[in-house]
């Protein structure tokens, strides 16, 4: 292991706040040294021995992007499981999708900062048993390519299967408890990309959606970073589309143009003025 480099209060201030601009992470104060922790390997790799000379490097030399995209992977926290937060989900496939097919459309979903998959993927298990899957497109992103990486693998470990019901195994998912896979016909429904949420520019190209999921994403960002992030996704929401957050995220005070609506006892934000 190699042990983290030294990391003033100075360029903390400097290097965290790098990070927050162009991923929206952010680190208090009290977290400088596990800042380092994860920093410094990344550091120690491309030849520094000094964070600042590092934080230099990613500020202005011509690579930096390649770089910070590799950061990144150190800094992402890629929590999550299969049904998680599942009642949300039901609305969504009992409620949100067919009253969009209802009006001849095909509904568009955003699974945003998806992880390692699992959200989407559940959603299409959910889809499939209510026979409409093929008539849903689903986009799943995040910011990790790495984790995009298994995603599309459809290899999962324990971890994300701690919380199965019954009648998942041997429909959708195949191996034991130690590790299985996704089953095809539910993979290849979901369209996996790499994005970053406080990147307005990226987020232009994947168009408008009926549907957008982010879940349990908000809660590592500040709330100024939280208000960019949810206005660019209110821009990629078609008119009277909804937005779903975790279940213990709350967008109300915030001054974003949605109104909550609770739906079985989830709550959705829709688009206002549209």
């Amino acid at each position: 292991m190699i042990p983290a480099l030294p990391l003033s209060p100075q360029v903390f201030a400097i290097l965290s706040a790098l990070i927050e601009e162009r991923t929206g992470l952010q680190y208090d104060p009290n977290e400088r040294e596990l800042l380092a922790d994860r920093v410094s390997p990344r550091a120690v790799e491309r030849g520094f021995d000094s964070l600042l000379d590092y934080y230099y490097f990613l500020r202005y030399d011509p690579d930096a992007d390649t770089e910070l995209a590799l950061l990144v992977e150190a800094l992402v926290v890629n929590e999550t499981y299969f049904f998680r937060e599942l009642p949300a989900l039901k609305v969504v496939v009992s409620e949100v999708v067919p009253k969009v097919i209802a009006q001849g459309r095909r509904p568009r979903v955003w699974c945003a900062a998806c992880a390692t998959g699992e959200e989407p993927l559940t959603l299409a298990m959910l889809l499939d048993e209510a026979g409409l899957l093929g008539q849903v497109g689903i986009v799943a992103s995040d910011i990790s390519g790495r984790a995009l990486t298994q995603a599309r693998s459809g290899a999962y470990r324990r971890r994300s299967l701690r919380s199965l019901p019954s009648g998942v195994v041997g429909r959708w998912l195949e191996g034991d408890e130690n590790g299985m896979r996704v089953a095809p016909h539910i993979s290849r429904e979901v369209e996996w990309l790499q994005i970053n949420l406080v990147d307005p520019k990226a987020l232009s190209a994947l168009g408008q959606f009926d549907l957008i999921l982010c879940r349990n994403v908000l809660i590592y960002f500040r709330d100024r970073t939280i208000e960019q992030v949810i206005t660019n996704l209110w821009q990629r929401l078609l008119p009277q589309g909804q937005l779903l957050v975790g279940a213990a995220e709350s967008l109300l005070r915030f001054d974003v143009a949605f109104d909550c609506e609770e739906q079985r006892g989830s709550f959705f934000y829709r688009k206002r003025g549209s």
